[in-house]
């Protein structure tokens, strides 16, 4: 199984994370399984940004995005080329690293 590599994020996994992955799960679903809670404020519909990462290795072995999450990527706040919503890139067969953006496009979380 492929190893998922979380980046230290000040709120959500302050030491960061080392997980492993089943191929065919969404980054944002690797996520909330190992207690880190990454927004997703459509519930992972591919309506919103809230679940906005950056892939830092690996993105390559991602899927391509859908011309929707590409609109929806759009929109983000600090979007760069690694970017994907994490409610659309399923885990392929390579280990990734995920960096969690500082803020989202929501200014005020449901959790605080």
């Amino acid at each position: 199984m492929p190893q998922i590599i979380f980046l230290p994020h000040e709120e959500l996994c302050p030491e960061g994370a080392v997980v492993e992955a089943e191929p065919g799960t969404t980054l944002c679903d690797v996520g909330l399984q190992n207690h880190i809670e990454i927004e997703h404020a459509c519930e992972k519909s591919c309506a919103c940004t809230t679940c906005h990462v950056y892939v830092r290795e690996g993105f390559d072995s991602l899927e391509e995005a859908t011309d929707l999450e590409e609109d929806y990527l759009d929109k983000a706040w600090g979007v760069d080329p690694d970017s994907r919503l994490s409610c659309q890139a399923k885990v392929a067969d390579e280990d990734l690293v995920i960096e969690i953006p500082k803020y989202t496009i929501n200014m005020v979380s449901e959790n605080h």
